[in-house]
């Protein structure tokens, strides 16, 4: 991996015409152990390793020899923000319900999407149509309606899906934490913290 990285970063230097003094001052190092990098005789830390692939515009796994592509190189500046808590479980949350469901190997994914969709539709029409000025045109279905027919959808996507349900293998599958836990280690403690949310605000409303 050293060899790799001695080689990568002196090809790259010279594909870029960049003498090695130059480069070893912008990667704020003395000339003497740049070419110490370049020639394999030291091993970089860590720090000279992202700065230098901040240098070159390539991955850290590119100057490793661990990818064959230079790839996108994301800096701190460019790169997406964190996703929220709450996305993450909802997203999550609906891996397993997609993994579920791929069991059936019937229809009962399409229903799941349709209805899912369905609701971010709803949510998202809320949003837009907060402002009076958006303009209204950018849907096809009268405001009027709108949220009376997706509600009917989602209940008809429903509807399907408990038949579907009824006539899979989901109807003789056991499903307990265990079984969620080795099936879906990364997804289950989301979908776990969803049904608690949701179950704490349903009790709280009917209160």
């Amino acid at each position: 991996m050293a060899t790799e990285f001695s080689r990568i970063i002196t090809l790259l230097r010279k594909e870029r015409k960049i003498s090695q003094k130059q480069a070893a001052a912008d990667l704020g190092v003395s000339q003497a152990l740049l070419s110490h990098y370049e020639k394999g005789i030291r091993e970089c830390g860590l720090e000279f390793l992202v700065r230098t692939a901040d240098y070159y515009g390539v991955t850290c796994d590119y100057l490793l020899g661990r990818s064959a592509e230079p790839g996108t190189h994301i800096t701190e500046t460019e790169a997406p923000p964190p996703v929220p808590a709450a996305c993450k479980r909802l997203s999550d949350s609906e891996a397993v319900l997609f993994a579920l469901a791929e069991q059936s190997g019937g229809e009962l994914t399409g229903y799941i999407e349709r209805a899912l969709s369905l609701s971010v539709y709803r949510v998202f029409r809320t949003l837009y149509c907060a402002n009076p000025k958006n303009d209204r045109r950018f849907f096809t279905v009268s405001e009027v309606a709108a949220d009376a027919l997706a509600v009917s959808a989602i209940e008809r996507c429903r509807a399907l899906s408990e038949l579907a349900v009824r006539e899979s293998s989901l109807a003789d599958t056991a499903i307990t934490t265990n079984t969620l836990t080795t099936e879906q280690p990364l997804y289950v403690s989301s979908l776990l913290n969803l049904i608690k949310n949701a179950e704490s605000y349903i009790n709280e409303i009917n209160q």
